[in-house]
């Protein structure tokens, strides 16, 4: 604590920050927390091996269409309430996800969690960088912030096994009612309002929704190649109209609207586009890990939610062991390098596990790439979100966080089309061919596996190389401090 810092203020700083970083952690935990409950999922309300996907697909779609329609209404609305009207609906969705009785309502009430994440996320990660005003202790909130996704994602898995087992599949959504509810009446009553009331009230609904239709056809169109091939007039259609929807979007965003939810002209920073690009590969290169992993364990090695649950443990405690270094380091050692190291480890975990075979051990075949690409994501996610976010003002910090999330989410979504589309095409093509009986099921399901797992080495490797020669050397900003801003530590 500085002298200048009340204990008043610790204790608000502190609050804030906790909820900050729960809120954050339940709305990526949402995203792959279903995946060990996918087989479950699939049997009780039956869905098709292509139609599952979209209990991932339809939360993350939304996320990644309205984030920055969430972190607009964060800055002209106030934060607060927009942060405490996001979880209102994500919990009240999670119920209704939880009581599905049906393939429509599942994929709908997930639809409707994605729109509360939206709302969420951006408003939580604005509301600490327009909390936290020095630079030093800003750069360790975000961090913790990214470290809270991070883990989320990982625990996700784990807590998702844990409750499909002991409980339910269903209450996998039912557990972020009280948590959701508990940490909305925490804010109502810790957090401070804040807004933007010079800003122009013009929220730019066609940008949300030109962003959002045009993805979500975009993705069903590729995961309809999966069935009618590249060359369907159909699913060429619905392609075509999700890139055209998507052009349409950046012409409205940098022609048209008044207040654009994206301001292009924020990419005119080398620092924030690289960023953002780098983000958008983490999130297509990871999403399908932890889908490809979570199926491989329990439909070729045929363990239960619980046990695949606890595979993932590892992991979870590596992200969180590499967040609080990430957290720690980014400023004395530069973002361009952690993000380097980072994308190259990824890189290196993502090709090990193209490796695994039916019959890999755990020790030799899984714990060397699930420890590698675990210990690599916060090393890339978190010096690319302070990158992305450095240098804004605070009446655009809203903005800024719903880009660098909306990378994350869109990169997850299309990527996990994309590799799920692969990897089904391949273990189709060699379950159809005519030597076809040297192939079990499981060995066409692990070759899908293994090509799926390959391009998202691709993707990563790809990351690395733009975190080497387009991200700045100076990447973080140093935005000038506040001279009376608190100090908090951890």
């Amino acid at each position: 604590m500085t002298l200048t810092e009340t204990p008043t203020q610790r204790t608000h700083l502190t609050a804030t920050l906790i909820l900050a970083c729960l809120a954050q952690f339940m709305v990526i935990l949402d995203v792959s927390v279903v995946n060990v409950a996918l087989p479950a999922i699939r049997h009780a309300l039956g869905f098709s091996e292509d139609g599952l996907q979209w209990v991932v697909n339809a939360y993350t779609i939304t996320f990644a269409g309205f984030l920055l329609l969430g972190g607009r209404a964060a800055d002209l609305l106030g934060r607060r309430r927009v942060f405490v009207s996001g979880l209102v609906l994500f919990s009240l969705s999670s119920l209704a996800g939880g009581l599905s009785d049906s393939q429509s309502m599942l994929v709908i009430a997930r639809l409707i969690q994605g729109l509360g994440g939206a709302i969420i996320a951006p408003a939580s990660l604005s509301i600490i960088t327009t909390t936290f005003t020095e630079p030093a202790e800003r750069n360790r909130a975000v961090g913790i912030w990214g470290a809270m996704g991070g883990a989320g994602g990982a625990a996700g898995v784990l807590l998702g096994g844990v409750l499909t087992d002991l409980l339910s599949w269903r209450w996998i959504l039912f557990i972020n009612l009280p948590i959701g509810l508990i940490a909305a009446a925490a804010a109502l009553r810790l957090l401070s309002e804040s807004t933007n009331p010079q800003a122009t009230r013009n929220f730019d609904l066609s940008g949300a929704l030109t962003a959002t239709v045009g993805l979500s056809l975009l993705v069903f169109g590729i995961v309809r190649t999966d069935t009618t091939g590249w060359g369907n007039v159909t699913t060429d259609a619905l392609i075509a109209a999700g890139v055209l929807l998507l052009g349409l979007f950046l012409l409205n965003e940098g022609r048209i609207a008044a207040a654009p939810l994206m301001p292009l002209r924020l990419f005119a920073s080398r620092a924030l586009s690289a960023a953002n690009v780098i983000v958008m590969l983490v999130g297509g290169s990871t999403f399908g890990m932890w889908f490809f992993f979570s199926l491989y364990l329990q439909q070729v090695r045929g363990y239960s939610p619980l046990h695949a649950g606890l595979i993932f443990l590892p992991m979870t405690l590596a992200i969180v062991a590499g967040s609080v270094i990430a957290s720690r380091i980014t400023l004395a050692v530069g973002a361009k390098r952690l993000l380097i190291s980072g994308m190259v480890v990824l890189t290196v975990g993502l090709a090990l596990f193209s490796t695994i075979q039916v019959h890999s051990s755990y020790l030799g075949g899984m714990l060397a790439p699930c420890l590698l690409t675990s210990i690599a994501m916060p090393f890339a996610f978190i010096p690319g979100t302070i990158t992305a976010t450095s240098g804004v003002a605070a009446h655009e910090a809203g903005i800024a966080s719903g880009i660098v999330n909306t990378a994350r989410m869109f990169g997850g979504a299309l990527g996990l089309a994309i590799l799920a589309t692969v990897a089904t095409s391949r273990s189709t093509a060699l379950l159809h061919h005519p030597t076809a009986a040297v192939h079990t099921a499981d060995q066409a399901l692990v070759s899908g596996f293994q090509l799926a797992f390959l391009l998202g080495a691709a993707m990563a490797a790809i990351g690395a190389l733009v975190a080497i020669f387009i991200t700045p050397r100076r990447a973080v900003g140093t935005a000038p401090a506040h001279q009376n801003a608190p100090a908090i530590e951890f």
